[in-house]
């Protein structure tokens, strides 16, 4: 039972998670804060995902919502079209392959609703594999503190913004939806954005948990997410006063990245000019890396 009357819509945008959708619908049912709404957007699914949610249409905390034709339009357009028919004063947004922590909607609206000036409060992610098991790996360490510093928040993406985060809706409404044009990397400009924006806090608990597994995302995906990552930073560098070392740190970031992945697609000779790029950018961590020092996870 529930003693703030406020209510919660939880996002979750799904594509051709058949075998997932279920868990993490259930996840959000379970959760013991009772004014709750599930708004599941299917982004053009073809392999039965549609067929199971609207199996779910008859349940009053359910509604189901798709692009007009049944298009695929990608993770931020479908969020973004749950988030304008969203009606709760806190927002959550779930992969459709991820769930929620038991509790956890209740004890985020409890944080926020007593902390007013705070925008967002999240928590960590546990790993799972395809069928649930753990992988006993979470998304932060027992010792990570969260500062409010959008530096930080520029130069690793540490925040989980699908799943592990609550948002006021408010915040949306001020900062505006998703990038559209971003068919990846659209959780760490969204989660600068509202950095920059409002005060942030960290509860040092489980709050959802991830799968990891074959179809999370593909070399080519990675290849696109952190060659968007070049325009998210340019995009952020514009909108507020981020310290130049960071920046110059978050580019040696990104081409670190990105050579990684063109050198496991055998495309050696851009890989070679990434990597020294890198380097030149940030000299200290390179050879962190080199000697060991520092893993790359």
């Amino acid at each position: 039972m529930n003693l703030i009357n406020d209510r919660v819509s939880i996002i979750i945008p799904a594509y051709n998670r058949a075998k997932y959708i279920e868990c993490a619908i259930e996840s959000c049912l379970r959760q013991d804060y009772s004014d709750i709404e599930i708004i599941v957007v299917d982004d053009g699914s073809k392999d039965g995902t549609f067929d199971i949610l609207f199996d779910y249409q008859s349940c009053e905390k359910i509604k189901l919502l798709y692009h007009e034709g049944r298009v695929n339009r990608g993770q931020s357009a479908s969020i973004n079209l749950g988030l304008s028919a969203a009606s709760g004063e806190f927002v959550v947004i779930l992969d459709s392959d991820d769930y929620l922590s038991a509790g956890v909607v209740a004890r985020h609206v409890s944080y926020l609703s007593e902390n007013c000036e705070c925008g967002l409060v999240y928590g960590m992610g546990a790993a799972v594999d395809s069928e649930g098991r753990s992988l006993n790996f979470n998304t932060l360490s027992d010792f990570h503190v969260e500062s409010g510093d959008p530096n930080n928040l520029l130069l690793n993406c540490y925040i989980a913004l699908p799943g592990g985060s609550m948002v006021r809706s408010s915040v949306y409404k001020k900062i505006g939806g998703f990038v559209e044009s971003f068919r990846a990397g659209q959780d760490h400009d969204m989660a600068l954005r509202i950095f920059e924006s409002t005060k942030v806090a960290y509860l040092p608990e489980v709050a959802f948990f991830y799968r990891k597994h074959e179809d999370t995302i593909s070399a080519r995906g990675l290849e696109r997410r952190w060659r968007i990552g070049f325009e998210i930073l340019n995009r952020a560098r514009m909108r507020y006063p981020y310290r130049q070392n960071i920046v110059r740190k978050r580019l040696a970031v990104l081409y670190f990245r990105l050579a990684l992945v063109v050198w496991e697609d055998r495309n050696f000779f851009h890989a070679i000019c990434y990597f020294l790029r890198a380097g030149l950018l940030d000299p200290a961590r390179s050879l962190r890396v080199i000697a060991g020092q520092e893993k790359v996870k």
